[in-house]
This record gives structure tokens, C-alpha cells and sequence, in this order.
């Protein structure tokens, strides 16, 4: 974005950048705008926003000695470049700025300041001492084309009901699985919202997005169930987790959330002889949300239960943590198929680890049961047919 003077700057990085874009397009609905000073007095004071839940303040808050430069000098009215990556992304006009505790601001969002805590020490590095506020101007085009992608999805089917659904899917399991199919007997259409974080402890987004739309095209009827990427910046950590998934589900058009029981960023707390997690002190924000069981792999009842309705102990269970498989994806082992399926299990150790067979074709000839004929086959296709073969049980 060419900007028309030449204004003093203010860096930010990806994750305000997104968290900006979110705010100035309505998606963080009843926030519209970064909030002054007293707001986030009034936020903090009561947890509420415009008569609805918001569970700390939005502020723009960036590090660095330059940035304090300028907003310790900044007047009202002035107005400052947004520069990210080395590029001007957009302009604020300055109306108010005002000094901020970070380890104040870490435990809103956190619950903790524990800088042993990677996020905490992630977003300590990123906070400024002083937030600014007013109005500014922001590329949106890529929140208006998700908006729209919804919108559509909605008029094909006519969909009354439209469930969400936020999910990293690293990597996409067995549990993952359970979750949409029960909540696509619930509703008419699932938006899964599939996370981009601002790390490289996950799976590239694309080959997750990938992964779940073959899942979705092979084994779910795809015209009601669409993915669109979300962003997952900082403001989507902690305990308030599951509070701001809402809100953004509300905006994007979606009238109900679907989240699992085990869900990071649920809360839950006793009180008053009643189990209660952070939903329940949700006010004015008009979704309707639920909790699924857990989902876990008995190797008595021989398939994927809840864990509510299984009479069997926890050590006859297999739980799905997403760590350990992607852990064994990326020792180059494929998981066993009860926690993922083969043929996404292919797909992704086949990405991970490129060209990995000096001679794939003597390999999978060798080994593999053939029709006869000389066939071209991927590594894909050599890791679904040596999983047929692990599963092969007549001599085990």
C-alpha cells in the first residue's frame, strides 16, 4: 500500500496485522475499533463489552525502541504509517495513546505471566509499554472473500443451521473424524475454521488443508462442509480461548459452535457443587455452543468410544494426542489406523519425507501383492498397500 506523505511508521508484525484486519472487519463484533484507555478500564472492571462478554482488551500495543519513539511523541490527529515485513499495510490516524503493564496484559490473556510458558514468553516479546488507538485504514479483502465463501456455501444447500468448528488438525486423526461426522448430524452445514499459526512446530497449513479437504471430498458429503483458514495469532490464547472463537464464529455467520470436551481453552472450574467451564460465563453473544465427549480408541470394545459410555478403565483406552502421532509422522513411522486413517497417514509421511526410496518400484514389486501388470506407483500408494499389509493378521 503507497502511502500519499510521508508519515512516521509504526512496525508491526503478522500477528497484529491479522488481529487488525479481524477488528476493522467486524469479525471481533461488538469491538469495531481499537479500544482508548478508559475502555480497557471498563473491560478489565467487568469482562464485558457493549453488553456482551469480551474477555480482555484489544489494544495495539507494538515492541521495539522506534515504536515507543513515536507513540511517546505521537500528537492526536497525527497520522502514522502501519509497516509489516517492510511494507506499508496501512495508516492510523493517532487519537489517544496510553501507557500498559505487559505483565498485566499477559495474565488477560494468558491467566498467567509465567514467561516459562511459551506463549507468555512469545507475546512478552512482542508487547510494547504504551497502546495506541483511533482509526485506521487495513487490507480486508482476504476476510471478505472467507465471508463470502460461507455465504455462498450457506445459499447452495439452504442451510438454516451452520456449525463451526476450529481446529489445527496436526495431523488430522481418528478423534478429529468423530467430532465432524457427530456434529454433521446436528446441522446442515460445518465451517471448519483450520488454524495458521505463527510457528514451525506444526505441519505446513497447506498440506493440512490438504489432508482434511481429501477427507472431506472422500469420505463426507462435501457440499456441507467447507474449510477456511484462520489466522490463530495471539490473541486466540489462553483461557479465553473458546470465548473469541465464539465471537468470531458469530460474525463470520455461523449460529452455533462445536468444541471437544478436552478443549485447551474451556476452563473448567467447580463452583456452587456444579462442574463450570468458561462457557458458562458467556453473556450476549447470540451462538449456540457444544461440548463433545473425548473420543478414545478401547481395545475391548474394539473401536473409537466415548469415553461417557465406555464401561471399560483408562487402561484399556488409547487416547488421540495430536503430539505424539505427528511425532511419529515425523520419524517417518505411520501410525497404526486406529488413530489415523491410511490414507491420510500416506499423505502426509509421503510429504514429509520426499523421495525417500532409492528404488520405489523394485520396493513396492518386491513386496506388495501385484496384478501383473507394470504400474507406475507414487509413495503414497507404497505406504497405503504397506499398511494393508501391517494390518494383515492371519499370521500375527
Amino acid at each position: 500500500m503507497a502511502s500519499s506523505r510521508k508519515n512516521r511508521a509504526l512496525y508491526i508484525d503478522q500477528e497484529a496485522l491479522s488481529a487488525l484486519a479481524l477488528l476493522k472487519s467486524g469479525i471481533l463484533s461488538p469491538v469495531k475499533e481499537l479500544m482508548n484507555e478508559q475502555q480497557c478500564t471498563q473491560v478489565l472492571n467487568s469482562g464485558m463489552f457493549d453488553g456482551s462478554t469480551f474477555p480482555f482488551p484489544l489494544i495495539l500495543s507494538p515492541n521495539g525502541k522506534s515504536n515507543e519513539a513515536i507513540l511517546i511523541s505521537t500528537q492526536k490527529g497525527e497520522v502514522l504509517d502501519l509497516v509489516c515485513d517492510q511494507e506499508v499495510v496501512g495508516e492510523i490516524c493517532v487519537n489517544e495513546v496510553f501507557a500498559i503493564d505487559p505483565a498485566e496484559r499477559l495474565r488477560q490473556i494468558y491467566g498467567t505471566e509465567d514467561l516459562s510458558h511459551p506463549g507468555v514468553n512469545a507475546t512478552f516479546k512482542r508487547l510494547g509499554k504504551y497502546a495506541i488507538c483511533g482509526d485506521y485504514t487495513i487490507d480486508t479483502t482476504s476476510i471478505s472473500t472467507i465471508r463470502q465463501t460461507i455465504k455462498n456455501a450457506q445459499d447452495q444447500i439452504g442451510a438454516k443451521h451452520t456449525t463451526a468448528i476450529f481446529m489445527a488438525a496436526n495431523p488430522l486423526h481418528r478423534a478429529h473424524e468423530r467430532l465432524i461426522r457427530q456434529s454433521l448430524e446436528r446441522t446442515d452445514l460445518i465451517v471448519i475454521f483450520l488454524l495458521k499459526p505463527y510457528n514451525n512446530a506444526n505441519l505446513s497449513y497447506d498440506l493440512r488443508h490438504d489432508v482434511l479437504q481429501f477427507f472431506v471430498n472422500n469420505y463426507l458429503p462435501f457440499s456441507r462442509v467447507i474449510i477456511v483458514p484462520l489466522e490463530n495469532s495471539y490473541i486466540f490464547a489462553g483461557s479465553n480461548e473458546v470465548i473469541l472463537d465464539a465471537i468470531v464464529a458469530k460474525n463470520y455467520g455461523c449460529d452455533r459452535l462445536m468444541i471437544g470436551q478436552n478443549h485447551a481453552g474451556i476452563g473448567m472450574y467447580y463452583d456452587r457443587n456444579a462442574n463450570k467451564s468458561v462457557i458458562d460465563r458467556m453473556r450476549g453473544i447470540d451462538i449456540e455452543v457444544s461440548m463433545s465427549s473425548e473420543y478414545v480408541y478401547c481395545n475391548m470394545c474394539k473401536t473409537l468410544v466415548s469415553i461417557q459410555t465406555c464401561p471399560h478403565g483408562h487402561h484399556h483406552h488409547i487416547s488421540y494426542h495430536s503430539e505424539s502421532i505427528l511425532e511419529l509422522m515425523k520419524q517417518g513411522l505411520l501410525p497404526p489406523a486406529v488413530l489415523v486413517r491410511k490414507e491420510i497417514s500416506s499423505l502426509i509421511v509421503s510429504s514429509l519425507y520426499p523421495n525417500r526410496f532409492k528404488n520405489l518400484a523394485k520396493l513396492y514389486y518386491d513386496i506388495m501383492p501385484v496384478n501383473g501388470l507394470l504400474e507406475e506407483h507414487t509413495e503414497k500408494d507404497f505406504y497405503i498397500e504397506l499398511m494393508k499389509l501391517y494390518q494383515t493378521t492371519s499370521l500375527t
